[in-house]
């Protein structure tokens, strides 16, 4: 039984179809709004997203790095 597992596992590793293309590469820098720290960050195609410690997530456009939207994160009920 473990010997299936390890051949099931082995198999999808080695057959799984790679993503066409990749994502773009990533802008030299990002530039956060005076006082802003990031704690979290997330990529996706054509966008960068980072949440920041004061509840907010910063949209940015994953070429240029300009600032592309910004959502406050309400907390509480």
């Amino acid at each position: 039984m473990i010997v299936g597992v390890i051949t099931v596992v082995g198999l999808l590793v080695t057959r799984m179809p790679k993503a066409p293309g990749g994502l773009p590469p990533l802008p030299a820098d990002i530039r956060l709004p005076e006082g802003a720290s990031a704690t979290a960050f997330t990529q996706g195609k054509g966008w960068i997203a980072v949440v920041t410690a004061d509840d907010r997530i910063l949209i940015f456009d994953r070429l240029t790095g300009a600032l592309k939207q910004t959502v406050q994160i309400r907390t509480g009920g």
